[in-house]
């Protein structure tokens, strides 16, 4: 679940859950078949080569260059039946700087799902000198994601988008999230087993082939959710762990963004209060009333007729997905950004005749061409192999998005609309992980979070009992660790850069101010 301004991943485009649990998970849980049959798998031998994959393949000659290798390891398509039909992981390792203080080897996740994670390690190595010099660092590319047996439903869309003003455009919503489900039923024989359920057991299959008795882990946004799976499903196969921006796994599945609405509008008018500031330069309004009216207004006025944007339309449909790159930091430089946008768009729809901004137009172009390397469609596999849409009936999410009109105006249409989900050719061939354990872990995150809300990392927090949680106060950001993707904020590294060097967890909970 974690969007980067200007890519085809938007968050809106994903996910909430339901409250069926299953109790709490057993190393020999993870393994339904129990421990034989997967020896094969955990003894196989690791064939490191080169990344680089063609003289275009710019990312794998970068890792190349900080000294990564690459390989292809075999694991089960369903982990209850090992000896069955099998599927590539494709993976990469940078090897810790200082082998005379190496402490191990750490998988990295940075969210998602269906984020392809191969080449994304040399970008955390460079943020993190820790890493760098103590850890192995593994980038797995989760199944069916990227080059580990990818999935592509060959979707002529990156997004449902947003419901709209009225019946007509949920209908459309409702029309295409049909039709993107019904071009996944070739892969009715997959779907099931994409699981994160899974991914963490390939994990694990990774961790033994790699010949290490424990693991570390780092994940951000759903890689939160994939970390917590793991720490419940291999609880005595940890070493440290950092889960930055932590979802609460008892909500996670197809319709998380459901109730996300009002979160981003928190968010929204915090940069309201930014951009009041600085009316001089944005003619938005010099309060922040003023300027959450300009928004309230731009949203009706688009409601009622689409705008042209350059060669771009804006419509209620697209709308808020725009609207929703306020969630890509609070810095200045992304607050300017984001204000220029909002900026051309109120002009358009006074009947200006203007040009997108460079973000504006990349986004919007990202937003309009087809999931041409399945990115989109992964990513609704997991959450569909997660847990089972809600409702099924359309009418259930229309009923939903009407009783919320008032209070969650611009983002209801969008985050409680339908999604491929509610009409998924199949079902989870698992029910979803309850986790509840004991696993020392660090967790950091922010109180304004508008992806992964800060009550969901308290709920996060209690579930893992061993956890110390630190929060950055004041910001309203998703993810807080190493700048990756959000500002710096140097309490928060160097909490968690003195647990990955040491081992020791904080003595208590904490908190960071921004």
């Amino acid at each position: 679940m974690l969007e980067v301004r200007g890519t085809t991943v938007i968050a809106a485009a994903v996910i909430l859950a339901s409250a069926s649990l299953v109790t709490a998970c057993t190393p020999q849980d993870a393994t339904p078949a129990g421990g034989d049959g997967l020896a094969r798998f955990e003894r196989q031998e690791i064939i490191w080569h080169g990344c680089k994959d063609g003289p275009k393949d710019t990312e794998g000659s970068a890792l190349d260059e900080a000294g990564g290798l690459c390989a292809e390891l075999t694991v089960p398509l369903d982990y209850r039946h090992p000896d069955g039909r099998t599927i590539k992981i494709a993976v990469s390792r940078i090897p810790a700087k200082d082998t005379a203080h190496r402490h191990g080897t750490l998988l990295y996740n940075p969210g998602g799902p269906g984020l392809p994670v191969r080449y994304l390690t040399r970008q955390l190595r460079a943020a993190s000198p820790v890493l760098a010099a103590r850890y192995d660092v593994i980038g797995m590319d989760p199944r069916f994601v990227g080059r580990s047996t990818p999935l592509n439903c060959h979707w002529p869309a990156v997004s449902i988008g947003s419901a709209g003003a009225d019946r007509d455009t949920f209908d459309t919503t409702v029309r295409l999230a049909r039709d993107l489900a019904s071009r996944c039923d070739s892969q009715r024989s997959v779907l099931p087993y994409a699981s994160t359920r899974n991914t963490a057991r390939d994990m694990d299959v990774i961790r033994a082939a790699l010949g290490e008795q424990k693991i570390s882990y780092l994940g951000s946004s759903y890689g939160t959710y994939l970390g917590q799976v793991y720490t419940q499903l291999f609880p005595d196969r940890t070493d440290r762990v950092v889960l930055d921006s932590s979802l609460d796994a008892d909500a996670y599945g197809p319709e998380l963004t459901r109730t996300l609405g009002p979160s981003v509008t928190r968010a929204l008018r915090h940069w309201a209060t930014w951009a009041a500031r600085r009316d001089g330069t944005y003619h938005l309004g010099s309060t922040t009333a003023q300027v959450m009216h300009a928004i309230s207004r731009l949203d009706q006025n688009i409601g009622r007729a689409a705008v042209k944007v350059g060669a771009h339309t804006v419509s209620s449909r697209n709308l808020p997905q725009l609207l929703w790159n306020v969630t890509a930091g609070d810095s200045d430089e992304a607050y300017a950004s984001y204000a220029a946008d909002v900026r051309v768009l109120v002009r358009a729809a006074h009947g200006d005749t203007v040009r997108p901004t460079s973000t504006l137009d990349q986004v919007l172009t990202d937003l309009a061409t087809p999931d041409a390397d399945g990115t989109f469609a992964a990513q609704t596999a997991i959450e569909c192999a997660d847990r089972a849409a809600a409702s099924h009936d359309p009418d259930t999410y229309y009923r939903d998005i009407r009783q919320h009109r008032a209070d969650d105006p611009v983002f209801g249409p969008l985050t409680r609309t339908v999604t491929p989900c509610t009409f998924w050719p199949t079902t989870p061939a698992e029910p979803p992980t309850h986790v509840h354990n004991h696993v020392p872990l660090l967790m950091v995150g922010a109180t304004g979070d508008p992806a992964t809300v800060y009550e969901g990392q308290l709920a996060a927090h209690r579930h893992l009992r061993k956890s110390r949680l630190i929060t950055l106060r004041g910001a309203f950001r998703h993810t807080v660790y190493a700048g990756l993707f959000s500002p710096r904020n140097d309490c928060i590294d160097e909490t968690v850069n003195r647990y990955l060097a040491t081992g020791v967890l904080p003595t208590h909970d904490g908190t960071c101010r921004n």
